[in-house]
């Protein structure tokens, strides 16, 4: 059970255990899209429809984005399922809105 653990969690260039790393940039914009949306579902104010349709977009591809790169570039077989998992959750949630 060691070794097969040690085979999913471990990054292939340094040997080191990786479940979480410090977000890159389509996670920094994801992240923000988020926010933003969230402070304005928060207030008074109505937005217009073309903003929060453009933060959706941005939320979604950056997100998209992210979870592409990591099964293309993972650094072990967890970052690599982990994206796969959110982009397949993604795509769930697009077909639902479509």
């Amino acid at each position: 059970m060691t070794r097969a653990l040690n085979w999913f969690f471990r990054d292939r260039a340094t040997g080191e255990i990786v479940i979480a790393q410090w977000p890159n940039l389509p996670l920094w914009i994801f992240a923000g899209a988020a926010v933003f949306t969230w402070i304005i579902e928060a207030s008074a104010w109505q937005a217009p429809p073309w903003l929060t349709i453009t933060l959706s977009l941005v939320s979604m591809a950056s997100l998209a984005w992210w979870a592409i790169d990591e099964v293309l570039r993972g650094v072990n077989p967890w970052r690599r399922c982990l994206g796969g998992t959110v982009l397949l959750f993604g795509l769930l949630r697009l077909s639902h809105t479509l």
